[in-house]
């Protein structure tokens, strides 16, 4: 299902919603852009954040951009056990929602 070939189609997706299309690749180039966060660090938070929600084209692109703005092999690992311990907080801070529930509702 992943093919980074299907990235070609992106052109043929703006056509179809030129506006909404436009607008967000003006957010994402400004999200991006250096500002109080240096660059190197926005492209590690994007890796972290692509790591968590598994989209293996932000993944290569972000992994890229990262190691361009001069991260380190070790600051990727780094964010790869962050991302990790995100995920397993989210799962236990929910876990808290469902554990309970039966002397709750009584």
């Amino acid at each position: 299902m992943y093919d980074t070939a299907n990235l070609a189609k992106l052109p043929h997706l703006k056509s179809l919603s030129h506006a909404a299309m436009q607008a967000f690749e003006q957010f994402d180039r400004a999200a991006m852009a250096p500002g109080a966060i240096p660059r190197k660090y926005k492209e590690l938070i994007a890796l972290g954040v692509a790591l968590a929600t598994r989209c293996p084209y932000s993944l290569e692109v972000h992994r890229m951009n990262a190691e361009n703005a001069g991260a380190t092999e070790a600051e990727i690992a780094d964010v790869v056990f962050i991302a990790a311990a995100m995920q397993a907080t989210a799962t236990i801070a929910h876990g808290t929602h469902v554990v309970g529930a039966r002397k709750s509702a009584k």
